[in-house]
């Protein structure tokens, strides 16, 4: 463990003007607060803030994030409050520490919606300051550096999922790929522990057996350099024992069957010598064709920049190398970090665009899981490069559409089209895009965001869009049945009612506004009895139980011959609340049905007949349709959603299995047309369905 003095002198060999005093201050402060509690290791538990600004330090980061990371936890762990941090160390180091701050555990939150809420909390901070991020980045290796230490192996699995899900993506996109590429291995160790004792015991063996071989490569390749003038530092490895499992796992070889795990690093002295050191390489040595990448020109998302190529030296082996600048290697290894200097209050430079997506779907993700879901989307993908006819560049995910670019472009274009060209063609929404291609956006204002779409879009601003906008629209069409359903009860009122009542019945059903009201009504969140007390209360005491429109009854049409026999077309099953028609021929009764059903066209020999519903009818068969992803659970899911809105499977049908979605139509027992809408919303908005819909 640092000790004082070790951390202020190593603060001051960078940054001499830091202040010295205030330094020691948070140093004993946090030894003092922490005071006699051990961490797992059996080590005092203030050794954890002091080796994690101990990394802040390798960064030459500014004073308030070294304090800030000696003070990170005394907030949750001990009885320090952000009010004395703010008042000691200032509002700058109170914020920072209130950023980084972990959420207290609350036991009756599911693991996915305490991973949810720390994450929601910890993207709002770092939008407002990206030093959260870094504080928060070192605070997770060090925890994952001493992760053996802690027993149980469950909760050794849940960080290490953790950290591989969310922390080590977003070190990658930061560009601080030292920080990822150890914290992968950590997790990865606990993840897959017999993957990682394999495949590191064979790179032991082959550095045992060909130690000397990468050392011999490097050399020749630095000598086929030099010999046309180049000063270049070469530096060879093998490949990292994670990204060799992924890419077993991705191509379903073997390990023998991985031929480049050997990657070596050229240091050059300028952004000219790379591109002479590369055309070098590629007339002494044969490069891999599609394994060449300029990232110079075009730089990653978080800066990132370098040459990538790949060589067969020699009895097929193949290398890979990497060739920059040494000011680009410094700058890649730490990515921001390297870029940061908060002195004398400058600021950043501007929020990071894939930030402002992540903030972005932080406000439009509805529940924990899909907030994990869209956030991995967002940090954790390979990219492309597609340009706008323009030329802006957008980086996207490999798979990506023109739907995902149109709301790369901005979330408005993204909701608005229609149609997209690729290079010129017109080419259907889901067409994925390739590297450079040059896309064009045809849109319309009066065009929306389709269900559909999800079926295809692969990133997480674009994917919590479409769901934000479908969720708007089913709120609309819910709030509307729950408006004809509300009329329906003042017209039982004893009184007429104003705007008076209305204010005083939202204040008592705890609802904001009119819309809620009609939602609520529309969802069967409340019933007619709860709507008509908070209108005029007491106005519901009289009415006899069997009045209510809640009670089960038998199906009864308005229209017909008392005795007569009808019976639900089969074809359209209609329900009560929609409009209804009745076919009579002879000797075959009455067939009842929906009046926009298609087979009706087939009734021109029978006899017409204007139906209504009774009002004692309350409940029929209605048919659904719904498209499944193929995997496990998902059936289980739709089921779960029937029996949450209290609708009875009469008949369950797989009708198409057609990879990755399987197809079922359902016959299910619902009381009305709006109980049947409810249901086809909330298979919507379910995750194990691509789409559903009445037939």
């Amino acid at each position: 463990m640092l000790r004082q003095y070790e951390l202020v002198e190593r603060v001051l060999a960078y940054d001499p003007d830091a202040d010295e005093a205030m330094l020691n201050r948070a140093y004993v402060y946090t030894v003092q607060k922490h005071g006699s509690q051990k961490r797992a290791s059996g080590d005092p538990y203030f050794s954890h803030p002091v080796e994690v600004a101990g990394l802040m330090t390798e960064l030459k980061l500014d004073q308030d994030t070294i304090i800030t990371a000696l003070l990170h936890d005394t907030v949750e762990d001990t009885l320090a409050t952000v009010e004395e941090i703010e008042r000691l160390f200032g509002p700058n180091v109170a914020r920072l520490v209130d950023g980084v701050t972990k959420l207290s555990k609350i036991e009756t939150m599911s693991e996915s919606e305490r991973a949810a809420e720390n994450l929601r909390k910890f993207l709002l901070a770092m939008s407002e300051d990206l030093r959260v991020l870094l504080v928060k980045l070192a605070d997770r290796m060090h925890n994952m550096r001493t992760l053996h230490y802690i027993k149980s192996e469950e909760k050794r699995r849940r960080i290490a999922r953790e950290t591989m899900d969310i922390y080590a993506p977003l070190a990658e996109r930061v560009g601080m790929y030292e920080y990822m590429r150890e914290m992968q291995l950590l997790a990865f160790e606990q993840l897959e522990p017999e993957a990682y004792a394999t495949i590191t015991g064979r790179l032991s063996a082959i550095r045992n057996e060909e130690g000397a071989q990468v050392d011999a490569i490097a050399l020749q390749i630095k000598q086929a350099l030099a010999g046309v003038g180049l000063r270049v530092e070469v530096s060879g490895r093998e490949k990292h024992p994670y990204s060799i499992w992924r890419k077993m796992a991705e191509r379903h070889v073997s390990f023998e069957q991985i031929t480049d795990i050997m990657a070596f690093r050229v240091l050059t002295e300028s952004e000219d010598d790379c591109y002479k050191a590369l055309g070098i390489l590629h007339r002494t040595w044969q490069m891999i064709p599609g394994r060449f990448k300029d990232y110079i020109s075009t730089p990653k998302m978080n800066g990132y920049r370098s040459l990538h190529t790949a060589l067969i030296y020699s009895n097929a082996m193949r290398v890979e190398v990497q060739i920059k600048t040494r000011e680009m290697h410094e700058l890649n290894e730490f990515g921001l970090a390297a870029h940061w200097a908060y002195k004398q209050g400058d600021k950043p430079d501007g929020q990071v665009g894939w930030l402002r997506d992540l903030i972005e779907i932080l406000e439009s993700s509805q529940d924990a899981d899909e907030l994990l879901e869209n956030t991995k989307m967002a940090i954790y993908q390979d990219r492309i490069f597609a340009f706008t006819p323009k030329g802006a560049l957008f980086q996207l995910p490999k798979g990506a559409t023109p739907i995902d670019f149109a709301f790369a472009v901005h979330t408005n274009l993204g909701a608005q089209a229609v149609g997209a060209k690729i290079n010129g063609r017109h080419v259907p929404l889901r067409t994925p895009l390739g590297n450079g291609d040059v896309v064009e956006i045809i849109k319309s204002r009066s065009s929306e965001p389709q269900l559909s779409w999800l079926g295809f879009v692969v990133t997480g601003k674009a994917r919590a869009a479409i769901r934000r906008s479908v969720r708007q629209k089913e709120r609309a069409e819910v709030a509307a049945i729950g408006r004809k359903l509300y009329e329906e009860i003042i017209e039982r009122l004893p009184t007429k009612i104003g705007k008076k009542a209305m204010a005083d019945a939202l204040k008592r059903l705890k609802l904001t506004t009119e819309e809620d009201l009609m939602f609520a009504v529309g969802s069967a969140k409340l019933d007619d009895r709860q709507v008509m007390e908070a209108l005029v209360p007491g106005s519901a005491a009289n009415i006899p139980e069997e009045n209510w429109p809640n009670q089960k009854r038998a199906i009864a049409v308005r229209g017909l011959t008392p005795g007569v026999a009808f019976k639900l077309a089969a074809c359209c099953h209609p329900v009560p609340g929609d409009r209804i028609v009745g076919l009579r021929r002879p000797a075959k009764g009455v067939e009842v049905h929906a009046i926009d059903c298609m087979k009706l066209a087939d009734g021109i020999d029978a006899d017409w007949i204007d139906l209504s519903w009774d009002a004692r009818t309350d409940g029929a068969i209605g048919r659904l349709r719904a498209e499944l992803y193929n995997r496990p659970g998902t059936l289980a899911e739709m089921a779960g959603i029937f029996a949450k809105n209290h609708a009875n499977v009469v008949n369950l049908e797989m009708t198409l299995r057609e990879n990755p979605f399987h197809t079922y139509e359902v016959d299910l027992e619902v009381r009305d047309l709006a109980h049947l809408t409810r249901i086809v919303s909330a298979l919507r908005a379910s995750e194990a369905v691509a789409q559903a819909e009445r037939i």
